[in-house]
């Protein structure tokens, strides 16, 4: 799922984001505005994660396959 993809489909983006990354709420996902480097910083923030951890993380969510 790109980018642009998860944009237009707003509500099932941020409900697949909030079943993978439980710590992360309804806020969180309305200041980020959708830029992959906010949700890397709040997975940093949240979860501790490195910089490489969360970008890797979200690589790995953001290309598999979504039903």
């Amino acid at each position: 799922m790109t980018w642009y993809e998860m944009a237009n489909d707003w509500e099932k983006f941020t409900t697949m984001v909030k079943e993978k990354w439980s710590k992360l709420n309804d806020a969180d996902l309305t200041t980020f505005g959708g830029s992959g480097a906010q949700l890397s910083g709040l997975l940093q923030k949240k979860y501790g994660y490195s910089r490489e951890q969360a970008d890797q993380e979200i690589d790995d969510f953001s290309s598999a396959p979504k039903s």
